[in-house]
């Protein structure tokens, strides 16, 4: 009887707490999520203490801890609140975000524009970038073997998986993909790959993807079922959150089943300043709450239909 099966998700840039606060941290979001969708998934996924695991990557490419103490009340505040609030939805769609919308898609298609519309998050996030698509120290390729030991792991022990990608995890994701399935030609079977806040659906980043240079189904990962993206209203590392657009010839060739694209509110908010990006908001969403109990569910089957 299947009964391990594996969460394992990987998180963006920037530095992050210490991996045992930071996983207990995102897991009780995800829990969080899980109560208000279903009780019983929640309390089964719950009861199963290693099912959810996370890859740990960012202490070693910024040699620091986030000091989770920061994020602590704001943390409390996601999990206590049941939806996004109508000043939220506000705030995520207003016309500042929808004009930096705008220039961020302006500047994905025009790279020369960037200079122009960077802040200093911007600023940061595309040096982090470009260090780990530069593989500067080899630690691009460090990165990605993190994740790849977990995933050879969970499919030599046949347990069903749910890769969960947040932001840049979403690339080192497909990297690590791509290069188990094309040039290390490891059997490694993902049930649902989830992306959330991903910038896969820049240019920038489509044209540095492992494969990219390749023709037909050599440019695509192997190994994925079915691959659901969540875009946050108003995330600008989503700035394109369609990627069924980008990818749909992954599902003509019969490579993934589906690529479907969600969106959501993420309502997470640090010293009252709304962040949509934030992996605490995506996780403890009821959407994403849905499709980890979908997940669940379908590869607990056996056990839930002899109770």
């Amino acid at each position: 009887m299947i009964d391990r099966p594996l969460i394992l998700y990987i998180p963006g840039l920037l530095p992050k707490p210490e991996p045992k606060a930071h996983r207990d941290a995102l897991f009780r979001c995800l829990l969080a999520g899980l109560r208000r969708h279903d009780e019983k998934v929640a309390l089964d996924i719950a009861a199963n203490l290693h099912c959810f695991d996370i890859v740990s990557w960012t202490y070693d490419f910024y040699r620091e801890h986030r000091d989770i103490d920061l994020d602590v009340a704001a943390i409390e505040a996601v999990i206590l609140q049941d939806e996004a609030s109508a000043a939220d939805k506000a705030e995520a769609s207003s016309w500042k975000r929808r004009l930096a919308r705008w220039a961020f898609s302006a500047a994905d298609v025009m790279p020369f524009l960037i200079p122009y519309f960077a802040d200093d998050r911007l600023e940061l996030h595309l040096r982090d970038l470009r260090r780990y698509l530069g593989n500067e120290n080899e630690i691009a390729e460090h990165t990605r073997q993190m994740l790849k030991m977990p995933l050879r792991s969970a499919a030599e022990s046949g347990r069903p998986i749910l890769l969960i990608a947040h932001s840049m995890g979403s690339v080192i994701a497909w990297d690590s993909l791509w290069q188990m399935s094309h040039n290390e030609r490891d059997h490694v079977h993902i049930d649902t790959l989830l992306t959330m806040g991903s910038p896969l659906g820049q240019r920038f980043v489509q044209r540095r993807l492992y494969g990219s240079s390749k023709k037909g189904g050599e440019r695509y990962p192997l190994g994925i079922d079915r691959w659901i993206n969540l875009a946050a209203v108003g995330d600008l590392t989503a700035v394109d959150p369609a990627l069924a657009h980008d990818f749909g010839d992954m599902v003509d060739r019969g490579l993934v089943t589906t690529i479907d694209d969600r969106e959501l509110h993420n309502y997470f908010r640090i010293d009252g300043v709304l962040n949509v990006h934030a992996e605490y908001g995506y996780l403890a969403n009821s959407i994403t709450a849905g499709i980890v109990a979908d997940w669940w569910t379908s590869v607990r089957a056996p056990q839930y239909s002899a109770e």
